[in-house]
């Protein structure tokens, strides 16, 4: 269903318009504003960190990251031998942040009361000077919620391409730190300390601090780094995030994500926030990869790519 666009007095929720969907158990809201996941339960439980519809999203907070997840190191970059340079999004470290849809409004392209459909369309413009449509689908099913977002080059050139999404995952009562967490990675990248920039790929039995091969509590620990070399069953790798008692929520994906980043949420000045969810955001390409070209897809005009990830409840 749409829920209405407008509040008492007129006003039109913050987060843009509402829409809802409901099956098998689930119930998810979606925002118009970054086709953004703001809510998802189970049975009334919450798998995601939820805000309300008349607020405005915080951060990145469920939003769909395109035409690039993460970050592009000083907003610089070449493609096709042509440098640009973007706005730089996340000023305090110099970057170009989760691409350029966070904002966007995205139009109803089909509702139905278990699926729905959104686009927008990037525009040319400073630093990314291509036309991509951006097409995003929330499906429920018995096994979750799953979300697929399809880039579409409808410009004369080829476009640098890449997307992932933001969901901040909920175990259940608590915080990151009571929760169990499962990451078959085998790879992660390091960083700078002060603006995440990527150093290099190493193996996590380097930091065995980030190895979660084996399901372990997360504890004091601090994480804000993608991860590779992704063991997959039957295709697909799941994350999972479970309380003491065994229940809690998984993201799984397929190939066309080759990467994972993982986030803390560590907000230690904004106690409200800190640690109350654990983001993972699987990606089509490594962060910089407008840079290093690690995933980077590079869309023909005309040709489209997709990638799809579902959250289920673990029970």
């Amino acid at each position: 269903m749409v829920s209405p666009a407008s509040e008492p007095g007129g006003a039109r929720p913050r987060s843009g318009r509402q829409l809802r969907i409901a099956a098998h158990g689930y119930e998810a809201d979606i925002a118009s504003v970054g086709a953004t996941l703001r809510a998802l339960r189970f049975h009334g439980r919450d798998l995601v960190v939820p805000f309300d519809a008349d607020e405005v999203r915080p951060g990145y907070r469920g939003v769909t990251l395109a035409p690039w997840p993460n970050r592009i190191v000083d907003g610089r970059y070449t493609f096709a031998g042509v440098e640009h340079r973007l706005p730089l999004t996340e000023p305090d470290r110099g970057q170009a942040l989760h691409g350029l849809v966070a904002w966007s409004e995205f139009a109803d392209r089909i509702v139905e009361p278990d699926r729905v459909v959104l686009a927008a369309t990037i525009e040319p413009q400073t630093g990314y000077p291509f036309r991509v449509e951006v097409e995003v689908e929330y499906r429920l099913g018995a096994d979750g919620l799953t979300q697929t977002v399809t880039g579409s080059n409808r410009g004369a050139d080829p476009a640098p391409w890449g997307t992932g999404p933001h969901p901040y995952l909920v175990a259940g009562e608590g915080r990151v730190d009571e929760w169990t967490f499962t990451l078959p990675a085998s790879a992660v990248l390091t960083v700078t300390e002060d603006r995440l920039s990527p150093i290099a790929v190493e193996p996590v039995d380097a930091h065995p601090e980030w190895d979660f091969h084996v399901p372990r509590p997360i504890g004091p620990t601090f994480i804000d780094h993608a991860f590779t070399a992704l063991s997959r069953t039957d295709g697909s790798t799941s994350v999972e995030l479970r309380t003491d008692g065994g229940a809690g929520v998984a993201i799984t994906w397929g190939e066309d994500c080759a990467w994972v980043q993982i986030h803390t949420a560590d907000t230690p000045s904004a106690p409200g926030t800190h640690r109350i969810g654990l983001a993972v955001e699987p990606m089509t390409c490594a962060p910089d990869a407008f840079n290093s070209g690690a995933g980077l897809i590079a869309l023909d005009p005309g040709a489209a790519h997709a990638a799809s990830w579902r959250i289920s409840a673990l029970d």
